[in-house]
């Protein structure tokens, strides 16, 4: 019988620390290794049995699993704040490895989706592109705090445009402020013909693959939104149900109750006490919610389905802010409903338990 060995590697850029535990939970080795593919093959080809690795969500993680998938027989990426161990008084690199050895022992870790190969080139290029969109609003976020800071009002986007920016750079009396915005103006054009550039070539990219003409058939779900669909979420079947996706994309409802049960009469009952609704989740991939949420803003401006069913909720009493996220999580549903079947999407996908 082959014995199962379960190994927990505390990844850096340099070195890793690698424990190694045996199916009774007795620690059988320790070493420590170079952050390198020979390096890391050469320790596994050492190792007899059936090989259970666990390491943590990095900037290595995807490499690292890519690397280890075809030699072992389990790998499990965590998220490190799912760990309650993290958190004892004592941490090191080789106390770090050992827990992550036990945790996958008693399965207490929970995975981080990650696929081989997933998509090609498409995920780096939205990762590019999601990146510099980020630069962009952060440039222009500093240039209108220098505005503010001077109590100069800078709502709208005026003040980002070309043809008006002299007027405005008149406006800041101080020499060090006025050099201080230009420069800011120039990574802003910079940074804008980036993203443009970076646009256009995902686009191109998502148009490739056979899942693209059906998500651009959903209303609201133009070719960029549609591009950053495929890479981020890569496929349809990782989420087991709609629940999945919305926690995923940072549109769950975090709930909490207490004494859910009482006795009435000698029977157990559940209490009819309300859950308290405490807002959406707030570990989420945050460029999939500006998909949906995007989307869902966008539908209240056009005519069509989506404008529909948010007019329908907030005719039923239902507040603005909470219609929009309904919404968000109705195109959500649809959109992972008409990828999993493959067929384009149709009005009668708006029934209204879907959502």
């Amino acid at each position: 019988m082959i014995e199962i060995k379960y190994i927990g590697m505390d990844v850096h850029q340099a070195s890793t620390s690698v424990a190694v535990l045996n199916e009774a939970g007795k620690l059988i080795m320790e070493a420590t290794i170079r952050t390198e593919a020979t390096a890391v093959l050469e320790f596994f080809n050492g190792i007899r049995g059936s090989l259970y690795v666990a390491f943590e969500e990095s900037t290595q993680a995807q490499w690292l699993y890519d690397l280890l998938v075809p030699k072992v027989s389990k790998v499990v990426v965590c998220d490190p704040r799912q760990l309650a161990s993290h958190k004892t008084a004592n941490k090191s690199d080789r106390i770090d490895a050992r827990k992550l050895a036990q945790a996958l022992r008693s399965g207490d870790l929970k995975p981080v989706y990650h696929q081989r190969t997933a998509l090609g080139t498409l995920p780096q290029l939205a990762a590019s592109y999601v990146q510099l969109s980020n630069d962009a609003t952060r440039t222009m976020n500093r240039l209108k705090a220098i505005y503010r800071a001077r109590a100069i009002g800078c709502a709208g986007a005026r003040v980002y445009s070309s043809k008006s920016r002299s007027q405005w750079l008149e406006r800041l009396q101080e020499t060090g402020a006025r050099r201080r915005a230009e420069r800011l103006y120039a990574q802003l054009d910079a940074v804008v013909a980036l993203r443009k550039q970076a646009r256009q070539e995902m686009v191109v990219e998502g148009r490739r693959h056979s899942a693209y003409p059906v998500l651009r058939s959903i209303p609201q779900l133009g070719p960029v939104r549609v591009a950053l669909l495929l890479a981020l979420l890569k496929t349809p079947h990782r989420f087991r149900s709609k629940r999945q996706l919305w926690t995923y994309a940072g549109l769950s409802l975090v709930t909490r109750s207490s004494a859910d049960h009482e006795w009435i009469n000698g029977e157990l009952q559940r209490t009819r006490r309300p859950v308290f609704v405490l807002g959406l989740n707030s570990n989420y991939n945050h460029a999939v919610k500006s998909v949906f949420k995007g989307a869902a803003t966008g539908a209240l401006r056009r005519e069509g389905p989506w404008r529909d069913f948010y007019l329908r909720r907030t005719a039923q009493g239902m507040r603005h802010s909470l219609a929009l996220v309904t919404l968000a999580r109705k195109i959500a549903a649809v959109t992972l409903s008409v990828w999993k079947k493959g067929e384009p999407f149709e009005a009668e996908h708006l029934k209204s338990q879907a959502a």
